[in-house]
């Protein structure tokens, strides 16, 4: 998905108003335009203010109250520190989609190179988490023993996915560029990216996560129909919400993407580029949900959460009250075997 905006900024793209000679086709083309003028801007403020706070709210949990106790929590904590950084990057493009880039050659390379790094290492980061609750759940006692062997291993697995996705991400660097069509654009050149490179880009950010989670999940599943102690119920269906929201926020760009590299004349289809903005815009989406299925579902962070809103003034009233809740429910389920406490998907 990283640094694919400027599907509509090329030849037939966004500030290229000439169409052919054709009244019709420029009359849609224009109202093309005024479309992503307002959606585009609305859709990056949208989704960076949104990022900003969900995430900002597990890093600052995860840096001043909670402890990082296993792999699953450096990993938790590494998730929403990518998604920042990619929504940070937002403003920016909602600036240039308003104003043409003015921030200059430089920049433009940097921002392209925070904008799809990051996002691959989300997604290498979802990989692992999904793996190790894989291990959690069908190897719980092995995993529970190699607890400290595996804490050690964190620091490493989350270098290797920052350092795999700048990786990764070099070519849309290179070849980034501003050029002047109707007004400046900040782009990779596309057109010079091997093919290859192209298809391990769209394996790193789709093909590889949705197998992975898709077997991974299927076998938590089984484990999860057939354990007992916990709310098997509540555990099933963050499984279902985790494995919907990717597939509803990623699959859509991705078949897009495809239709795309394998048909160039749908390029120049103003409908197609419809197409690729509003499913850009849903893929966003995953920036603003992250937190809620992977930090805020779990108790402990529950606990910590209403920790964070008593000791700011926040809802005093209120925090305190679910924090008692939580310190009770936390109390309750500590007695569980280990076992147990690794299948439930939201004993974070």
């Amino acid at each position: 998905m990283a640094g694919d905006h400027d599907y509509y900024y090329e030849d037939h793209g966004l500030f290229n108003t000439s169409d052919g000679g054709s009244s019709s086709s420029g009359q849609e083309h224009e109202r093309f335009l005024h479309f992503c003028g307002i959606f585009l801007p609305c859709m990056y403020v949208a989704v960076f203010v949104c990022g900003l706070v969900g995430n900002s709210l597990v890093l600052v949990i995860y840096a001043f109250y909670q402890k990082l106790r296993n792999l699953t929590d450096v990993l938790l904590m590494n998730l929403p520190l990518a998604d920042l950084v990619f929504a940070c990057t937002l403003p920016f493009w909602a600036y240039a989609s308003i104003h043409g880039w003015v921030f200059g050659k430089t920049a433009c390379k940097v921002l392209l190179g925070i904008y799809t790094s990051n996002f691959y290492t989300s997604m290498l980061i979802l990989v692992c988490i999904t793996v190790d609750r894989f291990v959690a759940v069908v190897q719980a006692t092995k995993a529970y023993n190699e607890k400290a062997k595996r804490m050690s291993r964190a620091k490493a697995i989350c270098l290797s996915a920052w350092a795999v996705s700048l990786l990764v991400s070099l070519p849309q660097i290179i070849h980034g560029d501003v050029r002047e069509l109707d007004r400046p654009v900040c782009s990779p050149h596309n057109e010079e990216i091997p093919t290859v490179v192209l298809a391990i880009q769209m394996t790193v950010g789709f093909f590889l996560p949705l197998p992975v989670m898709v077997v991974c999940y299927s076998v938590i599943i089984k484990n999860l129909l057939h354990a007992r102690g916990f709310h098997k119920h509540k555990s099933l269906k963050i499984i279902f919400l985790v494995v919907a929201l990717f597939l509803v926020t990623q699959t859509p760009f991705n078949v897009v993407k495809i239709i795309r590299s394998r048909s160039w004349e749908y390029h120049s289809r103003t409908s197609f580029q419809y197409a690729v903005v509003v499913t850009e815009a849903i893929a966003y989406l995953r920036v603003c949900l992250n937190p809620v299925l992977y930090a805020f579902v779990g108790l402990k962070f529950q606990k910590n959460f209403w920790k964070l809103m008593k000791d700011t003034g926040c809802l005093p009233y209120l925090g305190v009250s679910r924090q008692q809740n939580f310190s009770e429910n936390t109390s309750k389920t500590g007695s569980t075997s280990h076992h147990a406490e690794a299948t439930s998907m939201f004993q974070l």
